[in-house]
């Protein structure tokens, strides 16, 4: 008898936890109104809302009930929840409202949007679309919040959590390829930054939702080639430790910009074009792992975990944050071709869909977020800046990998305002909500 108890008990237990931990992931989908669960479900509705009034008591009991046992339940943020992102560059004069992006991405199906500011307008359009979206405190901000917890906490609460969680943020880019680069100040700053910026997020007890990281060029390495022999440039590492201490700590990735188009361009007579795209090829082996590899974006991100396994922290998880190719450039910039922007971008798409790691590291599966939605005719530099995108200025397609342009019958039919979604979904769902968790209540008490 003692023994049926026990594990009557442990299986009471194993419900309670079962209860708790998914039943926030259910709301997220019962209330995203471009979920599978939510759209099943649409057209059961008047069945729950006549059962709604019988159920109301059992209803605020749950609520109590996820009330209680939420805190109990601890969790790290995770920004990238899929494998394939894009950055959504707008150093342009030319583009798309932030409203048609939305509608863009969402009839595209990319979930996971990466912005290097925390721009007001786009944090808006972003509303109620269901977008996951991280955001970025620009270089010029990093002295500053570095010298300054309070305005640490002032930048938080005015562009994070006054958005929240109409606005899916789920990470901040504290700054953006700061070591290697030329300004050795920001090198001096970007900790404390970040220490501050993650400061302000637990005080504003949003640390289970939104995730803090730097990306980093390829600039920090050194000896990159073949990958297990990559290590931190000598002038880094005092600064990179550190950071990678505290990213440890918190359970932040390393954020990697890796560009093969940037790697052949340098040196193209030397570099096997198909290496770099994807492409059917002998591709290199390294000889201090026995590891082979068919194309370069794998050999760069097995590259930094071979120097971050060399800096000591040998189960950080890299993740790209910045990849792409360029569709036209200066003479001088080899490969630069619509061809092969979209021979990239197509089986790049491909490899990410597959969900695998690498060679070193086959159980970490590679996520990448894409350079970029347009070309942006105002950045500076090399053409090549100009036209990395998958989309052109006006909406349209540059090269066909599948998507479809701002125009076409799949975005227009998803062009419902922000402020129509969240209508819709709160009037069709707020009281749908209370008699399906009373309803998981009651069958797990039985």
């Amino acid at each position: 008898m003692v023994v049926h108890l026990k594990k009557k008990k442990q299986w009471y237990s194993l419900k309670v936890l079962l209860f708790v931990r998914y039943t926030p992931l259910i709301l997220v989908h019962l209330t995203n109104p471009y979920s599978h669960l939510y759209q099943k479900l649409s057209s059961f509705t008047g069945l729950y809302f006549t059962a709604m009034n019988s159920l109301r008591i059992f209803a605020q009991i749950a609520q109590l009930f996820m009330l209680f046992f939420t805190p109990i339940v601890s969790h790290r943020a995770q920004a990238f929840t899929g494998t394939y992102g894009i950055n959504y560059g707008r150093i342009a004069d030319n583009i798309p409202s932030p409203d048609e992006v939305a509608t863009l991405l969402r009839a595209a199906k990319i979930k996971n949007v990466r912005i290097y500011d925390a721009d007001h307008s786009v944090l808006k359009a972003f509303s109620g679309t269901g977008l996951e979206l991280v955001i970025g405190l620009p270089n010029g901000f990093l002295k500053d919040m570095s010298a300054n917890e309070d305005h640490a906490l002032t930048w938080v609460k005015e562009n994070v959590q006054s958005f929240l969680p109409e606005t899916h943020i789920v990470g901040i880019a504290v700054g953006n390829e700061v070591l290697g680069g030329g300004d050795l100040e920001l090198w001096g700053a970007l900790l404390g930054a970040v220490k501050n910026i993650h400061k302000a997020v637990n005080n504003l007890h949003l640390a289970d939702v939104v995730q803090i990281t730097t990306a980093h060029s390829q600039a920090v390495f050194d000896n990159s080639y073949p990958p297990s022999s990559c290590i931190f440039r000598d002038n880094v590492v005092q600064f990179i430790k550190p950071l990678l201490e505290f990213f440890s700590e918190i359970g932040s990735p390393f954020c990697l910009n890796a560009y093969p188009f940037i790697a052949y361009k340098g040196d193209p007579e030397n570099i096997d074009i198909n290496y770099a795209l994807f492409q059917s090829t002998q591709g290199i082996y390294d000889p201090k792992t026995n590891l082979h590899y068919d194309n370069m974006l794998d050999a760069q991100i097995d590259a930094a975990y071979a120097a971050l396994e060399d800096a000591g922290f040998k189960k950080m998880e890299v993740i790209i944050t910045e990849t792409g190719w360029a569709s036209h450039g200066d003479d001088n910039e080899s490969g630069a071709t619509p061809i092969n922007a979209r021979t990239y971008n197509y089986n790049l798409r491909k490899r990410l869909a597959k969900k695998k790691g690498t060679p070193f590291r086959p159980k970490n599966v590679v996520k990448a977020y894409i350079f970029a939605i347009f070309n942006e005719n105002l950045k500076t530099g090399p053409t090549s800046e100009k036209n990395y995108g998958l989309f052109k200025a006006d909406g349209t397609i540059s090269y066909d990998i599948g998507f479809h342009g701002l125009h076409s019958s799949s975005a227009s039919s998803l062009r419902l305002s922000p402020k129509d979604i969240r209508a819709r979904s709160w009037s069709q769902w707020h009281s749908l909500l209370l008699p399906v968790y009373a309803a998981a209540l009651l069958l797990l008490l039985r």
